[in-house]
Parts: C-alpha cells; structure tokens; sequence
C-alpha cells in the first residue's frame, strides 16, 4: 500500500508538471510575504515531555470529517490492514458494518495472548486458519508469528482509533444521514465518478463544494473483497467513486485500495488534515493522555500481579464454560473458581486506583497541552524491526537504524508521570 501510494503521488505529480499549469501546486517551500515558516519539530529521545507530545501532534492531524465505512469485509487481514491504514493517515472514525472476529484466521492460547513480550511463543500453541475457514496445517512458525503481529499492529491501531460496529447496511446509512454525512460509495461501475479533480468537477457540473473538492463531512464506503459495496449502499450513495487505474488490472485488494482511495482524497482536498473541533480534540486528549499514562504508572512488580490476575479470571472463564456444557470439573478447577470473584475485586481495585492515578497525572497536560511533534517519523534510536537475531547480522541488514538497537535512556516517559 505504501508503495503505491508512493507511485500514485509521483505519477500525480510530474502529470502536473508537464501540463505546464503551476497555479494549482501548493507552495512548501517559501512561506508567503510576512509569513514566518514553522519549524519542524522532529521526535528525539531527548525531547521534554516526548510521548506526550507525540500524542499531541497525531491528535492535530486527525480528522472528523471523513468516516472510512467498511461493509461486510470478510477477510480479516484485510479489515486488521483497514484499521492501521486509518490510523496512520490521520482518519479518526472508522464504521464497520457485519464486522470479522480480529483473529479469524489465528486462533490462540487464551493464557498468553498476543504481546510483544512473548510474540515467540506464539507459534507454539497457535492454530492458523485461512479466511474460509480450514487449518493451514502447513503453516510454519514464522507465518504464525507474522500473522500474530499483524494482528497486534491492528489492536494497537485501534486504541488511537473511534470504531463503530453495524449490524445492517440500513442502520448504517440512517446514521450517517442524522450526523449529515453525504455517502460516496467505490464502485468498479463504467457510471461511477473518477476520483480526481477533473471527476470531481465533472460530476458537479463544474463547481466544488463551497469551493472544496471534498464535502465538509463525507463517509468513503468499502465493500466486500469479491462484489463490492452492496446494492443497498450504492442506490444510497450521493456519488459512486472509482480510483482510475491503468493496467490489466481493473480492480486491487482491499486494504491496498482503501489506503489509495483515502489518500487521493487527503490530495484532493488538504483542509481535511486536522479538521476536527476544539471539544472533540480536548476528549481525545482526556482519553489519550491518560492511557499513556497508565500503561507507564504501574511498577513492574504491579504489572507482573496484574498479568497473572489477568491470566487467573480467563482460566476461571474457561472453567465457568465447561460447567454450564455439563463437562467434567475437577475438584482443583472448582477451587480455582471458586475465588474467582475474590481475585476480580483485586484486579478491579488495582485498574480503579491507576485509572484516578491516571487521570490525575494528566490533567494539567490536558489543560494546557504541549507544543506537538509535527513530523510523526521514528527517531532512529526507536526504530526497530521484527527479524530473526542472525538476520540481522547478515548483509545487507548490518548497521541499519532498526537492527542496530541504538542505546537509549530507559523509562525517563515513566519517570515523568510518576
């Protein structure tokens, strides 16, 4: 996705330079007259008060005005793929109608989990499944691991991500309508409209919308890998939309033609960077800042004594599962259920006390938040890849940033909100 959205840009780019029209190409380099140029502040591992001014500086980008709308994907790598994509590029609001189970094709260990610390034993006991539904019985570890991070990329995506779940196609259509949403649905269809400027102006009969190529709050619907967007969806779209391709090829995977479609419309329209309300920014902030937080409060003896909580009530829910199947219980699995609810208020008190911590911490911050990072890339002490220990000593893998394991000043985020 990446790479094409790469190419897609260049490709838009020398087009413009060689029809000889500079009067639309947006200026970067030289500010306007009296204008002073904002300096790009870089992350560093030695920037005050860093993590939460990375935070910040994502919540300035993103955008209430575009709703990415993904119905009935039925691909679970896919719909994982959709969810970081989103995130990356800055679309707060994503709605899914029909949504997939994240791990469909992966079925894991309900005692360990899916976390970088163990990301190794993962393959162990995990079981992978392809879309369809039959084990991949020749499934290697390293595909079990890839998939396993996969999934783990999407579940840290969602974290920064507003996900809104549908039932029905009906249901979803009647909420966009309420919040004023207008519904561009992508079709494969010879009727739909192109998706550039010259489409755009076409379909509109030569205008814009209040002089923007984009409404000023627009959902993009993404369809089924196979068919598409339903028929219920189309015959309710405002505009049908086709990404205009140039091979053999008439249509791309999904998450590849999400990531190419929601990007086009960033080009479009730049004002969608950042086109969020104060009061929807502050909320983010009240929730963002203090889940950093939290997720450094914690001693690593605390953690440790939450992890095995944690691990205590999923085994009590497996047992509590086979008692009501009419299975046999031992008496040793009847005694660990027993405390069940003992260990719960444990857990409870423990997540109670570093959610008010928490929120303490972060409350000025929220207030009067920091300058932000602007440029969101890794420094390259934080870069770091996922790759065997003897891949990265082979050539040509030596002595780049993310397999060097550049030396940093461990827990100073943690030092800062204790």
């Amino acid at each position: 996705a990446a790479c094409t959205a790469a190419a897609l840009l260049l490709y838009q780019s020398c087009s413009t330079k060689s029809s000889g029209d500079q009067s639309t190409s947006k200026q970067t380099t030289k500010p306007a007259d009296g204008a002073v140029a904002e300096a790009t502040c870089f992350d560093s591992p030695d920037l005050d008060q860093r993590i939460i001014r990375k935070a910040e500086g994502a919540i300035c980008k993103r955008t209430s005005r575009l709703i990415i709308v993904v119905e009935r994907c039925t691909n679970d790598h896919n719909y994982s793929a959709i969810l970081r994509t989103a995130e990356a590029l800055g679309v707060q609001n994503i709605w899914i109608i029909s949504p997939q189970t994240i791990n469909a094709t992966l079925e894991l260990d309900n005692t360990q989990g899916t976390d970088e610390s163990n990301i190794d034993k993962i393959a162990e006991n995990a079981t992978m499944r392809r879309s369809s539904g039959p084990v991949v019985r020749a499934a290697t570890d390293t595909e079990k691991k890839d998939r396993a991070m996969h999934h783990l990329y999407a579940r840290k995506a969602t974290e920064w991500l507003t996900v809104r779940d549908f039932e029905d196609t009906k249901t979803c259509i009647e909420s966009l309508r309420e919040e004023g949403y207008q519904i561009w649905a992508t079709d494969l269809g010879q009727e739909a409209s192109c998706l550039t400027e010259d489409g755009i102006r076409q379909h509109l009969g030569g205008g814009t919308y209040d002089g923007k190529l984009i409404p000023n709050k627009v959902a993009i619907v993404f369809g089924t890998e196979a068919v598409g967007c339903t028929t219920e969806m189309l015959n309710a779209a405002d505009l049908p939309v086709y990404l205009p391709l140039r091979g053999f090829a008439d249509s791309l995977n999904l998450s590849v033609a999400t990531a190419l479609v929601v990007h086009q419309m960033f080009v479009l329209d730049p004002s969608l960077e950042g086109a969020m309300t104060e009061e929807e920014r502050r909320e983010l902030r009240q929730a963002w800042y203090a889940k950093l937080a939290s997720q450094r409060l914690l001693s690593a003896a605390d953690k440790k004594r939450r992890g095995k909580l944690t691990a205590y009530l999923e085994g009590c829910a497996e047992i509590e599962k086979k008692m009501k199947a009419g299975e046999v219980v031992y008496k040793e699995e009847r005694e660990k259920w027993s405390r069940m609810d003992a260990k719960r208020a444990e857990l409870n008190a423990i997540e109670g006390k570093l959610a008010a911590d928490s929120k303490k911490a972060v409350k000025e911050l929220v207030d009067n938040p920091p300058s932000p990072i602007t440029d969101m890339r890794r420094a390259d002490e934080h870069r770091i890849c996922f790759v065997g220990k003897n891949t990265k000593k082979a050539s040509p893998w030596q002595d780049m940033p993310a397999t060097r394991k550049i030396a940093v000043t461990k827990y100073a985020t943690a030092a800062f909100f204790r």
